[in-house]
């Protein structure tokens, strides 16, 4: 019998780039949108291009995972985000690979290409970023570090050619907010586990992160893209180093 295969996007006022993830997931048996109370359009373009959408809270995203498996009843799954889509040779091979696919394989990892500032970063540690995103529906397990999480195969896996395409933030403004928000809760997990910031760590490991992602991992291969991501990096780290030595509130105290 032909695998049957369902495409998942969670989604929060995704509407920059959803009509491209929905369309790179057309050959799907069914799309499966899990949006978490979007104020925008999301939900009306998912609705329009056939997804069955279901809408609940956002509680971070190993409930909305475990949520949205439980409403899958495919053999398989392929899972992007909202910023994503496939290209068209990673959806021929996926659909090859289906077809194909081992009774024991769990699932395949694929490369993810992400666009930073002005261009598709080559290095940085950002390419190829194999990630787990096609999966039997029940051979995977959901972990989550800080606000980041990870498919974890209970089996077998493989790997395909082909990429996702990746555009993770709209504007620097927007990169800026998003690691304000990852460092914050790194720093809360750092200090309820007993471990130590400070200036002298921070800046330690500020430099630490500039040197792996701009030599290491050759960013300077990637140009002014590869620079400024590494100075991103790198502030990242320290202010989460900082962070957890602050004591709050910042005002006059009565």
């Amino acid at each position: 019998m032909k695998p049957t295969v369902t495409g998942l996007i969670l989604t929060f006022n995704g509407q920059r780039l959803l009509r491209e993830c929905l369309k790179s997931l057309d050959f799907c048996d069914e799309i499966l949108v899990v949006d978490s109370l979007s104020t925008d359009q999301t939900r009306e373009l998912a609705e329009q291009a056939g997804a069955r959408v279901l809408t609940r809270k956002w509680e971070g995203p190993g409930p909305q995972f475990q949520f949205a498996l439980g409403q899958i009843a495919t053999d398989w799954v392929v899972s992007l985000d909202q910023d994503e889509y496939l290209t068209d040779e990673l959806r021929d091979n996926i659909r090859r690979a289906l077809a194909e696919a081992p009774a024991d394989l769990a699932g395949w990892y694929v490369p993810r290409r992400s666009f930073y500032f002005d261009r598709f970063l080559k290095h940085s540690g950002w390419y190829p970023d194999h990630l787990l995103r096609v999966f039997r529906a029940g051979r995977m397990k959901v972990t989550v570090t800080g606000a980041h999480y990870h498919f974890n195969p209970q089996g077998p896996t493989a790997k395909l050619s082909g990429d996702i395409v990746h555009y993770p933030y709209a504007n620097f403004r927007e990169h800026m907010a998003k690691m304000n928000s990852y460092a914050q809760q790194a720093a809360d997990e750092m200090r309820a586990k007993g471990r130590k910031g400070g200036v002298a760590r921070a800046v330690a490991h500020a430099k630490i992160r500039f040197l792996k992602l701009y030599v290491l991992k050759l960013g300077f291969l990637d140009g002014r893209a590869g620079f400024i991501n590494a100075c991103a990096g790198a502030y990242y780290a320290f202010q989460k180093y900082i962070r957890v030595e602050e004591k709050g509130d910042w005002g006059p105290k009565p």
